[in-house]
């Protein structure tokens, strides 16, 4: 038998919650943005580093555009971004017709040491590619007579209108987790996929790799943008106490921009190379629910 037993920690069977996602173009603070301008800079909608009047960095929710030579410190440690400018986050302002980009790679301003696939691109940190536009990334093997669906230019007036829901709970046996998203006015006709952020994903001392929610972790909106996510996950709400727990902290919309899901893995650069969040819970979340794990036969 497993040393956890159903009866080693208390579940919270049948207790749901709803939450309302947020827009966001941000990963993690590091690089500060997932989505760049055509000018190189990023379009940060999410934690803005800044200088307290202390002389202390703080991060705050808002938008705006800021340098990619940005001071970069180490992992886990953060420094001010650089700021250009503020961002109109009125999706009739004025920065509804700002353009959306990929980030080139090897990834600016980056200091998260993960390979993000290390079957598929375990040498993924040398591969050179410039920003493209959304519309224009070169798919890999496409042709014109494929028919591409995302022709025209992704501006951040439609990013910010977005909006998406989430229902997660635990199942009656408290041994899984159940997760239902929601969408509306996403990217239309658009491969899009749900990732999970774990309590460790982000830890200095050593992070583990960000995952799916859900293998396949896929869905496809319509031609308004329309979509919805089910995932069922294996004890991911673990009590925090529990000896390696690793409990489900947050989840991440994330918009596509080789138009491919990959697997075990969320992409094979991560970080605005392949993936751009779109939607997320603000931080860290769930903190009210358990689970426990399966009996081990």
């Amino acid at each position: 038998m497993s040393e956890i037993t159903t009866t080693a920690w208390t579940a919270t069977p049948g207790v749901t919650e709803t939450h309302e996602l947020s827009l966001t173009t941000q990963g993690p603070l590091y690089p500060p943005s997932e989505v760049m301008d055509a000018d190189g800079d990023f379009v940060v909608v999410g934690m803005i580093n800044r200088t307290t009047r202390e002389g202390a960095t703080e991060p705050e929710w808002g938008a705006a555009v800021v340098s990619p030579d940005s001071p970069l410190p180490e992992f886990g440690t953060l420094a001010p971004y650089t700021v250009l400018r503020e961002l109109d986050t009125d999706p009739d302002g004025a920065d509804r017709d700002l353009v959306l980009h990929t980030l080139p790679l090897p990834l600016p301003c980056n200091n998260y040491p993960m390979v993000f696939a290390p079957e598929q691109s375990p040498d993924a940190h040398r591969v050179e590619r410039p920003s493209h536009a959304f519309h224009e990334v070169p798919i890999p093997d496409l042709r014109p007579e494929d028919g591409p669906k995302v022709t025209e230019p992704v501006t951040l007036g439609a990013w910010l209108r977005a909006s998406g829901t989430l229902e997660v709970g635990v199942t009656p046996d408290g041994h899984r987790g159940t997760f239902d998203f929601a969408f509306s006015r996403l990217v239309p006709n658009s491969v899009y996929t749900v990732m999970s952020l774990r309590a460790r994903d982000l830890d200095p001392a050593g992070p583990t790799r960000p995952g799916p929610l859900g293998v396949p972790n896929v869905f496809t909106t319509d031609a308004e943008g329309n979509g919805r996510y089910h995932a069922t996950m294996p004890d991911p709400f673990p009590d925090p106490e529990r000896s390696g727990a690793n409990r489900i902290i947050n989840v991440v919309v994330l918009w596509m921009s080789y138009r491919r899901s990959y697997g075990g893995a969320i992409g094979e650069f991560g970080l605005g190379g392949d993936i751009h969040a779109h939607l997320k819970l603000r931080g860290a979340s769930f903190q009210n629910l358990r689970t426990t794990a399966a009996p081990q036969s």
